[in-house]
């Protein structure tokens, strides 16, 4: 057996080595390469997969919006055409109704023609008869010429000569009726002029408010009223300012005044000293000036008693006499103190309805007459004498404002002189209240809607605000809007001259047109 080298072993070894361990490394590097040609087939295939349900899923929300789309298109096709066929209606009803406006308008250009001709016959045949006419005229007017012997232009100078004459006495006529209806008119508003001066100064016609009656124990203590040569009698009526009327009615003496104050003044000391029986003038001056500071002071308690009982506050000390006054006072029978009180409660009552302060109203009506008390001691309105009175003692503007113009002698500023006015129309008007029976009051009411009634033309009269007002109403057809007015004078004329009443009535005349149509 032959003998090998070592080196031989060595390199046979390596050889083996390397042989084996190319083979591992192959065999680990296939089994790689296959590894990785699995995982690559399988990522393909997922890929593939993944791709072809992208594209179901794209392929069905295409048809999904395309069926949506088709929906739409189809939905908003039928508006479409509904659309038109309704505006195809539409055109053909304007074309019938055109068809028939245009036939219509045919038929009355035919009729327009029609008359037409015969409005050109008919002015044919008025031209002639007027050409006839003239000639007619100028016949008739040369046979007058011959008859009378005067030319046509000597005819119509006699004739405006007389038209003129005729004219100038209607006019004369017209300057009589308006100057007697001026007079009567003057005659009427001086007598409501001397009516109110004379509610304010207490003249004889009102004698039962500006005359007082003493009784006397014995028709003896005439004389001695009288006194020696008339001077017991001359020392009252100078320390009084009253006078003292001695006449024949037995057991009487009157006194006589314009102020109510002093009037009561001179009654209680006349009634002391006849009580006394010592009369002479120093007895006289005393008693007169022991009335008179009682008389002040109770005029003062009844001013102050007025006010508490209201619960009126920060009225200025110097305003309780006049308001004590009131109580001496009297308007148509109704006592203005209690009249002042009762407007009061009412403007109050009124304000609490409506929102406003009840306490502020309150005062307002009971100063609106506060001017009463005064008023012959100056000169003016009532209401604008009060308004000085509040304004120089102090109250604010609303209660000056009020008080000014609660008969519209000033512009009202707020809402408590309108408050004060209605409160005063409602205590003055309401039935009862100066010296007027429920009977008596109806009778008047009844009175003026007959009045209204009995004028042409009116259909219905209404008495309203306790016979302040009478609303009438006419027929339009029969009276116009110019007669309307007419009336209206003509009514209230009639009043005046008919009815008696206190204060002042205002008339309306209301005309209404009223047009009625029916739709079919």
């Amino acid at each position: 057996m032959p003998q090998f080298p070592a080196y031989a072993y060595v390199a046979a070894a390596a050889l083996a080595c390397f042989a084996g361990g190319w083979l591992a490394a192959r065999w680990r590097h296939e089994r790689l390469h296959g590894a990785a040609r699995l995982v690559r087939e399988r990522l393909l295939q997922e890929a593939r997969d993944a791709a072809e349900s992208t594209v179901r899923t794209a392929e069905l929300e295409a048809k999904e919006e395309y069926f949506e789309a088709r929906q739409r298109f189809e939905q908003e096709t039928q508006q479409v055409r509904a659309e038109g066929r309704r505006r195809l209606e539409i055109l053909d009803q304007r074309e019938e109704n055109l068809d028939k406006k245009v036939a219509f308008i045919d038929q009355k250009e035919v009729r327009l023609e029609h008359t037409d001709a015969a409005l050109r016959k008919r002015q044919e045949e008025l031209q002639q008869r007027e050409h006839e006419a003239a000639g007619l005229l100028q016949k008739h007017t040369e046979t007058l010429e011959r008859i009378a012997g005067l030319s046509a232009e000597r005819a119509k100078q006699v004739l405006m000569e007389q038209m003129v004459a005729d004219a100038r006495h209607a006019a004369a006529r017209s300057v009589q009726q308006v100057r007697e209806e001026t007079e009567r008119q003057v005659r009427r508003e001086s007598m409501k002029i001397i009516s109110l001066a004379v509610q304010r100064y207490a003249a004889e016609h009102v004698a039962e408010s500006t005359v007082s009656v003493v009784d006397l124990p014995n028709d003896d203590m005439k004389g001695r009223i009288i006194g020696r040569e008339g001077r017991n009698i001359r020392a009252f009526e100078l320390a009084t300012g009253i006078d003292v009327i001695i006449d024949d009615t037995p057991g009487a003496v009157i006194v006589s005044g314009f102020d109510p104050v002093r009037r009561e003044v001179a009654r209680q000391s006349l009634e002391i000293l006849v009580r006394d029986g010592r009369i002479h003038p120093g007895r006289i001056e005393e008693v007169v000036k022991k009335t008179t500071q009682e008389m002040q002071d109770k005029v003062r308690e009844f001013g102050e008693q007025a006010c508490l009982d209201l619960g009126l506050q920060q009225v200025h000390p110097d305003l309780y006499p006049y308001i004590g006054r009131l109580n001496y006072r009297t308007s148509y029978g109704q006592n203005l103190l209690k009249h002042s009180l009762e407007v009061a409660a009412v403007a109050a009552v009124m304000a609490s309805e409506l929102g406003l302060d009840p306490r502020l109203a309150r005062r307002c009506g009971f100063l609106h007459d506060i001017g009463k008390a005064a008023d012959h001691e100056v000169d003016g309105p009532h209401a604008l004498i009060g308004a000085k009175m509040c304004r120089k003692f102090g109250e604010n503007d609303t209660v000056i404002n009020a008080v000014g113009g609660h008969h519209q002698d000033v512009e009202a500023t707020g809402p408590y002189t309108f408050l004060t006015a209605a409160a005063d129309a409602v205590s003055a008007s309401r039935p009862g209240a100066r010296r007027e029976s429920l009977e008596t009051y109806v009778q008047r009411l009844e009175n003026l809607e007959a009045i209204a009634d009995a004028f042409a033309g009116v259909e219905k009269s209404y008495a309203i605000q306790a016979g302040r007002e009478i609303r009438v109403l006419v027929n339009h057809s029969l009276v116009s809007d110019a007669d309307a007015a007419v009336l209206a004078e003509e009514v209230s004329r009639r009043i005046e001259n008919e009815l008696e009443y206190p204060g002042q009535i205002k008339v309306m005349v209301i005309r209404e047109t009223r047009a009625t149509a029916v739709a079919r």
